[in-house]
This record gives structure tokens, C-alpha cells and sequence, in this order.
């Protein structure tokens, strides 16, 4: 019998020696995990706590929860804060900020407010034709090709960057909020967007199968249009049938009308608020501490527009974007900025820093990666964008902080808008939209480089919302 028991015993050794070959857990593993978790008596407390409380409240640095410091040396004129809602066009209201506080700039007492639904209808309806002409491009290639693939899982989204304002209001023109209003799909995208995807990978099927079948250009091309149509259709639906003409009046910021009413599309008034193309007046700069600095790169594909721009940008240290931020907003001009806002951010307050929350003393750790590192594992990259619009220069001639507009209402943070330190703006800034009379002939010669063609799957490369 005992002699059954240790074949028996050593059977079920093997299997379990089975079960964790290659790297998994092993009983050996899982004991030293528990005996060091048993010998930590703080450890019952701790698990108290969290249980019935948000980490953030426990982990909330007191030592840098006093009032704050709101006094700005160098302030842009302010604005009216808009709120996007439930939806993912932070791009878009950051843009459109940037291009009205230009126009009040440029007039001096007139201000005006744009439609971002006016503008998300385009946007939507173009994205929708360069997925479907890129799937007709790339008809050829497997289906589980890298760059098929990226079309068919990413067929529209809610997300973008300046580029995409330059070319979406060259083509199309603007209008006034008060002509084309916010719609709950406008506000709310998921749902329109699930169903216009869901639609759209149908479609993109219908398209590959044409080429497979040897159909002829003009055929497909006419098969895409059709297609086009549907989505057109279901974009009025939900967004509001785009507006073609209208009368306005420009008023100052009290609200008194200061010009006759006038008649206007969208592309005239384009031509008087915004004055002339944006494409060739701005370069974008990016904080990318994986690759060298003074290059340019571009995204493949990552465009808002079939016949549009690449999204294309100079790579360059944190010292150099925030001399020309500050040469920005010494003039009076707003920029065009993106961050990865979920990163130490004290929400009510409106107030990130990256001493905001110490998570390293509540789980008995260490947070050590670089930027560089956070944005190669996933771990950080631009996820929302916002209009800088102040800094505050200390006595050594150095940034301490700035100061955004957001697009998450009046209501939210410092009256809609965010303060940063200069520390956390260095770690969790990528992105700025700078005019180009702010940049150097030097960085400008550097920008105009033939860029290095990047892929659109990279950590970094996802759109703002």
C-alpha cells in the first residue's frame, strides 16, 4: 500500500510539473507569494481600506492638497468653455478653440462660437471613405494583413488631431453653433458609431470581393459611392443634414451685436473667421523620447481625409516645445496641445502634478519607468487634447505651470479649465500645434526633412478624444 501511495504521490508531482511547464505558476511559486503576503501585518488593514474606499481618496498626497496657486505671469484672453460630452472630439473642440481665439485676436471685440457638429458630419463621412478606399487599395492583400486589418478594426472613430481640423474646414467651411447645434449623437457617438462600423466592414467585404471577382475600376468606384450614400444618410439621421447656407451677425463677448446681419455658407464664412488656409501656417511638434530628436516623422494613413495630410510632426526635447508654447503665448496666441490626462490627475480640483497620488506607499512599490519606457509597453501616450492657454514663468526664467482650456463644461476643474506643473507637463505633454511665426528657420529647416514613415499601430499614435 505504501508503495501505491508514493507512485501515486509522485504520479501527481509529474502532473503538476506538466501544468507549469513554460512559465506558469507553480504550488512552489504560490506558497512564497502567500508567506510573503502573511508576513506584512499591515497587510489586513490596508485590504480594510481599500475594500469600502477609491484608491484615489487613499492615496491622495495631502502634502500637495493646499489651495492653489492660480496667478498666471503670461494669460491668453478668455473664452467660453464647451463641453463635448460623451464623445471622443477633444481634438476638435481643441482645434476649433484655437481658431476662434485667433479670430477675437485678429477683431479685437468679436467673438464667435463654432459648430463642432457641423464639423464631426465631415469628419465622420470622410473617415468613412478612406476606410473604404483603403480597403479597396489593399483589396488584394490577405485579410489578416496588418494594414487590412487596421481598416477593418478601426473603420471610424471619435478621435483625431489638428490635422484633421485644417483639412475638414479648408474643404468644407465652418458655421456658427447657433446654425447647427449639438444632436445626441453628436454628444453620445457610440451608438451611431457601432452601427455606421458594423455597416462599413459590410461594405468593405462587398469592395474586396469586386476586386477579387476582376470588377472594373469605374464599377467599384460606383459601388463605393452607393455605399458612401448609405452612410450619408445615416450620418443626417443622426448628426443633422449638414447646413448649406445661413444669415449671421457677429456680437462681442457681452453679447451685443456689432455687424449687420449677413448671409454666408460655410465656406465664406470660413474665408471671414478663419481668413485663409490653415494647412502650411503651423507645424506640430512631438515629445518622443523613444526616437531621436530633430526628425520628422509621419503617420501612415493617419489622416481624417482620403485626399487629406498625413499626421506629420517634428520630434523634438521638452525644452525646445516649451520655448516655443511660451513664444506662443507671450503673442496672445492659443495653441493646440494633447496629454495622457488620466495620469495623476486630481479631477475635482482640476489640478494634475505628478506628486497628486502616492500609489507607491499604498501597494509597498515602486513606479520607476521613463517616459520613454510608459510609451513603449502602453503604459502612457496622448489620449486627450486641450488648448494651452497660459504659463506661469518663475524668478529663474523657467516654466512652473501652465494652464488649459478643457472641453468638459464650465462646471469641471478651475471654471473648465486645468492646471499643470511644469513636472507633470514634461512627463504627460506629447503633443502642440505651434504657428509657424513662432518657429525658428532652424526647426523649420528640420521640419521640412523627408520624414520617416511610422506605422499608425504604435503606442503613441492614437488619436486624441
Amino acid at each position: 500500500m505504501r508503495k501505491i501511495a508514493i507512485l501515486l504521490s509522485a504520479a501527481l508531482t509529474l502532473t503538476a510539473t506538466a501544468q507549469t511547464a513554460g512559465g506558469g505558476i507553480s504550488e512552489q511559486m504560490l506558497q512564497q507569494m502567500e508567506r510573503q503576503y502573511a508576513t506584512q501585518p499591515a497587510h489586513k488593514a490596508l485590504r480594510n481600506a481599500i475594500a469600502s474606499n477609491a484608491i484615489d481618496n487613499l492615496t491622495k498626497n495631502q502634502e500637495n492638497a493646499g489651495a492653489l496657486d492660480t496667478y498666471f505671469s503670461i494669460e491668453t484672453k478668455k473664452q467660453s468653455i464647451h463641453d463635448q460630452k460623451s464623445s471622443g472630439r477633444c481634438w476638435m473642440f481643441s482645434g476649433l478653440n484655437v481658431l476662434r481665439a485667433n479670430f477675437a485676436k485678429r477683431t479685437d471685440s468679436l467673438t464667435v462660437e463654432y459648430s463642432q457638429a457641423y464639423l464631426f458630419f465631415y469628419d465622420q463621412l470622410e473617415k468613412s471613405n478612406l476606410m473604404l478606399q483603403g480597403v479597396i487599395d489593399t483589396a488584394k492583400e490577405p485579410i489578416d494583413a496588418q494594414r487590412v486589418q487596421f481598416f477593418f478594426h478601426y473603420p471610424i472613430g471619435d478621435g483625431g488631431t489638428f490635422c484633421g481640423v485644417a483639412d475638414l474646414a479648408e474643404k468644407y467651411g465652418l458655421v456658427p453653433m447657433s446654425v447647427q447645434p449639438e444632436t445626441y449623437s453628436a454628444e453620445s457617438t457610440s451608438r451611431m458609431a457601432a452601427i455606421i462600423k458594423s455597416k462599413l466592414r459590410e461594405y468593405g467585404l462587398q469592395l474586396r470581393q469586386m476586386v477579387a471577382d476582376g470588377k472594373k475600376t469605374a464599377d467599384i468606384q460606383k459601388a463605393k459611392t452607393e455605399a458612401l450614400t448609405q452612410i450619408y444618410r445615416m450620418l443626417c439621421l443622426t448628426l443633422g443634414e449638414p447646413v448649406k447656407e445661413f444669415t449671421y451677425a457677429f456680437k462681442n463677448k457681452d453679447g451685443k451685436q456689432l455687424t449687420e446681419t449677413r448671409k454666408y455658407t460655410p465656406k465664406s464664412f470660413y474665408e471671414e473667421t478663419v481668413g485663409g488656409p490653415l494647412n502650411g501656417t503651423f507645424i506640430m511638434v512631438m515629445n518622443d523620447p523613444r526616437r531621436p530628436y530633430y526628425k520628422t516623422f509621419e503617420v501612415e494613413y493617419d489622416r481624417h481625409t482620403y485626399d487629406g495630410h498625413n499626421w506629420k510632426y517634428l520630434n523634438l526635447p521638452m525644452d525646445d516645445i516649451e520655448q516655443l508654447a511660451i513664444a506662443s503665448l507671450k503673442d496672445g496666441r492659443k495653441l493646440y496641445s494633447s496629454y495622457d490626462v488620466g495620469k495623476q490627475l486630481d479631477r475635482k480640483r482640476g489640478y494634475a502634478d505628478t506628486e497628486n497620488f502616492d500609489y507607491a506607499s499604498l501597494f509597498g512599490t515602486t513606479f520607476g519607468m521613463t517616459k520613454a519606457e510608459r510609451i513603449s509597453t502602453f503604459d502612457s501616450g496622448s489620449t486627450h487634447a486641450m488648448t494651452l492657454t497660459a504659463v506661469d514663468i518663475a524668478a529663474d526664467g523657467k516654466a512652473s505651470k501652465w494652464k488649459v482650456e478643457n472641453s468638459w463644461g464650465a462646471t469641471w476643474g478651475q471654471q473648465g479649465c486645468l492646471i499643470m506643473t511644469d513636472r507633470w507637463f514634461r512627463e504627460y505633454m506629447f503633443r502642440l500645434v505651434v504657428d509657424k511665426q513662432y518657429v525658428s528657420d532652424k526647426l523649420l529647416k528640420d521640419y521640412e526633412q523627408k520624414p520617416i514613415m511610422v506605422m499608425p499601430e504604435d503606442p503613441l499614435f492614437q488619436e486624441d478624444e
